[in-house]
């Protein structure tokens, strides 16, 4: 049977692709169909030859006992395991991966029968017994690997989730600090607007937390809390808190005003937030002593809010690498690489892009296009 399958080994790839290409929502890709057979048949064929000399302990040792039941893994046994991994990176489903051994059991006896070639029964036992143990391992190895693979993008999802929340919470407690601070050194009472500052920092961590209890009791999005506001109005609100971020690190903000009749709808605290981690990534990169400046206008029915800075311009090619999760753009490692991806993120949730334009040499400008209302 091993010089059979050799000898005819191009016919029965072909029948076996034959039949996966005409299964009713198959869809096999074309590397599935390029790889999946030839293996199924290199392991079949390994058994064979072995079994072939007469060496029943060896055999078993290669293809496994009848019905699976051995406490040491079988060669075809370790073989199929490592190919349920491929077949799993290939984008196979179980399903797929019991008919296709199936496909090259049916090809090898249609083909024999074909063209009349005998087989032996211990060989049709040898070859039942290799698909049936080859099927097992595979299958077994296809679930864990597919368990391992659904678990680690969940972790991956919850830490960059909880990263999110860590790096907004760092933000609004670092406002809330420097409006301390400021009206500490000021002798400065808490109904002024620095103490606003710290008012709203609070209720933005409160905010936070709140929001993510009612994400994982409820699981749902935030599009319940988007509402019409007065951009100018936002834009003030944004004002404050920045300025104390810009004099924090040497560099001078200036915000231009802002037409009173210009309404946006969007979820509020999501924006401002987002709003911030511009301002915070430009205050960190800009040069000392320079301007960071902040505009929000409309452009037809748009409604467009940049931030430009002095940094000197971008490297070749970092533009959109910028809002990649967890990159860091600088030397400075105490935070996690995310506010430029939470802001994106956010003012996509509201219809929304953010995009950042590199002027060579002066700094970056970066902005937030949201429908006007």
């Amino acid at each position: 049977m091993s010089v059979f399958i050799e000898n005819n080994r191009t016919e029965l790839i072909q029948r076996c692709t034959s039949k996966v290409t005409k299964r009713i929502q198959r869809n096999a890709t074309a590397e599935q169909l390029k790889n999946g057979v030839p293996m199924f048949i290199d392991q079949l064929v390994k058994t064979l030859e072995a079994e072939k000399s007469g060496d029943n302990v060896r055999g078993k040792a290669i293809s496994g006992p009848s019905g699976g039941n051995s406490e040491s893994s079988s060669d075809i046994g370790k073989s199929a395991t490592e190919h349920g991994k491929i077949l799993l990176n290939l984008g196979y489903t179980i399903d797929q991966v019991v008919h296709d051994y199936g496909d090259l059991c049916q090809a090898i006896s249609d083909l024999a029968v074909e063209r009349e070639v005998p087989f032996e029964v211990d060989e049709y036992r040898t070859l039942n017994r290799c698909l049936d143990n080859a099927i097992a391992d595979a299958v077994t190895q296809f679930n864990v690997e597919r368990d391992i693979s659904i678990a680690s993008h969940q972790s991956s999802d919850i830490n960059e989730r909880i990263g999110f929340l860590m790096h907004e919470l760092r933000n609004s407690l670092g406002s809330a600090m420097l409006a301390v601070a400021a009206m500490d050194h000021g002798n400065l009472g808490i109904s002024g607007a620095t103490g606003g500052v710290l008012k709203r920092s609070h209720a933005a961590m409160l905010k936070m937390i709140e929001r993510s209890i009612h994400e994982v009791r409820a699981k749902n999005a935030d599009s319940s809390e988007r509402g019409v506001f007065s951009l100018a109005d936002f834009i003030a609100e944004a004002k404050q808190p920045a300025l104390l971020d810009a004099e924090n690190h040497g560099c001078v903000l200036e915000v231009a005003a802002v037409s009173e009749d210009l309404q946006l709808i969007a979820n509020r605290e999501l924006l401002l937030a987002a709003l911030a981690n511009l301002l915070s990534n430009a205050f960190k990169f800009t040069h000392h002593h320079t301007m960071v400046s902040l505009k929000a206008y409309a452009v037809g029915n748009r409604i467009l809010i940049e931030v430009a800075d002095n940094c000197g311009g971008l490297p070749p090619g970092n533009a959109e690498k910028m809002f990649a999760p967890f990159m860091q753009n600088s030397g400075d490692r105490s935070g996690l690489g995310l506010g430029l991806s939470i802001a994106r993120q956010s003012i996509e949730e509201d219809g929304g892009t953010l995009t950042v334009q590199d002027v060579p040499n002066i700094g970056c400008i970066f902005t937030i296009n949201l429908p006007m209302h």
